[in-house]
């Protein structure tokens, strides 16, 4: 099954800017079209990219919106790195809607670090049951409202090491399981089913000397986080997360990348269900929607190699990569086993969106042995 398809409608742009020249608006795409397509804004100034979207999931029908990225070095300094802002909202004729908001800003001279996420979504929920075997035919369409902040605020301590305070608060509500006569006798509400909100706090240790987040050429990234949720500062259930992020970029040759994440998240406590480890989606293990299977721990791995650009001649705006990935979710290690892990892979397609900066956007294919995801977004999976 495929998860979803997002089309970026540049080819919109295209077909418009080869209109008659007496349509007054043609001026201004084709300024913002040049900056795009010929890059021709200054390396050191801000640049913004806005763009429609259109998308299919079984679950939410056709949906329409609008993405954008605006990237920026901190006081116009190209020796500083780069910042990135990334904003989509979008609705569906399900009668959905949602807003995504990501971030990594960098301050001057790195003295600041702020990486974080905000979703906010009336979006449904494929729940197949907890662990590693569910079945492949799904158990719930969970259909809530959820709010998704999570904040990193990290202060730099030594070169390329920053410590500092994450934050994480999630609600789940207005929640309606639709289970399928099939599955009504043996379906068990989890954990959570009712909604929740569940506010965490810890602490934070980052080692990231990364230039440019949205596409490493070569360089190293590692977070340890811990954080716990406790009804002493508003959660409703009490239990603790460890986060373990590891990536690894080695170019190979000019313009190859390769490039390999290892992730852990390992949770203790009343868990909810949409606060469990949580497999698939568009940058680890691709293929699998989020949340395909999920339970207290989670260990994934995935390796990418990246040709950016394909030696083509005419032209060095398209890449290429491959990728593969295995993982297994758990609830305790002595659980883990080779029958458990689930692998996925697939390629992809690069196109240079900003030459300067080296920003790409990519179309990605991946497989699994439950079906085909495909993925369009700008940067890298990770």
């Amino acid at each position: 099954m495929i998860n979803k398809i997002t089309v970026s409608i540049f080819l919109f742009m295209a077909v418009f800017l080869g209109a008659p020249k007496d349509l007054q608006a043609q001026n201004i795409f084709k300024k913002y079209w040049d900056s795009l397509v010929r890059d021709t804004a200054d390396v050191s100034k801000p640049q913004l990219l806005v763009y429609p979207v259109v998308a299919y999931a079984p679950e939410t029908s056709w949906e329409f919106g609008f993405s954008s990225l605006y990237v920026y070095f901190a006081n116009q300094d190209t020796t500083n790195r780069l910042s990135e802002i990334n904003a989509f909202s979008f609705f569906t004729l399900e009668e959905q809607y949602g807003l995504w908001f990501d971030h990594a800003l960098y301050s001057d001279r790195d003295k600041w670090f702020f990486l974080g996420r905000l979703r906010f979504q009336s979006f449904p929920l494929f729940y197949h049951g907890i662990g590693p075997e569910t079945p492949a035919d799904f158990t719930a369409k969970v259909e809530a409202t959820q709010l998704i902040i999570k904040e990193r605020i990290l202060r730099k301590v030594v070169d390329n090491i920053f410590v500092g305070l994450e934050l994480d608060y999630q609600q789940l509500r207005k929640t309606n399981f639709v289970i399928p006569d099939s599955s009504m006798d043996e379906f068990q509400r989890p954990l959570g089913a009712d909604g929740s909100n569940n506010f965490g706090i810890g602490l934070g240790l980052v080692h990231d000397d990364r230039h440019n987040v949205l596409n490493v050429r070569k360089g190293f990234f590692s977070e340890l986080a811990f954080l716990s949720y406790n009804e002493a500062w508003g959660s409703d259930f009490n239990f603790t997360s460890v986060y373990s992020d590891t990536r690894v970029f080695r170019p190979i040759g000019k313009n190859n990348v390769l490039a390999a994440q290892l992730f852990g998240q390992f949770n203790s406590g009343d868990v909810p269900f949409n606060q469990m480890a949580l497999m698939g989606g568009e940058n680890l293990m691709r293929g699998y929607y989020y949340g395909r299977y999920r339970d207290k721990n989670q260990i994934a791995t995935q390796v990418e190699m990246r040709f950016l650009p394909l030696p083509l001649g005419f032209t060095n705006r398209i890449g290429f990569t491959v990728f593969g990935g295995l993982g297994t979710v758990y609830d305790e290690f002595s659980e883990i086993s080779s029958d458990n892990i689930k692998a996925a892979g697939g390629a992809g397609l690069r196109v240079l969106l900003f030459p300067k900066k080296d920003i790409w956007t990519r179309l990605d294919v991946a497989r699994t042995s439950e079906g085909t995801g495909i993925y369009i977004f700008v940067g890298e999976a990770f």
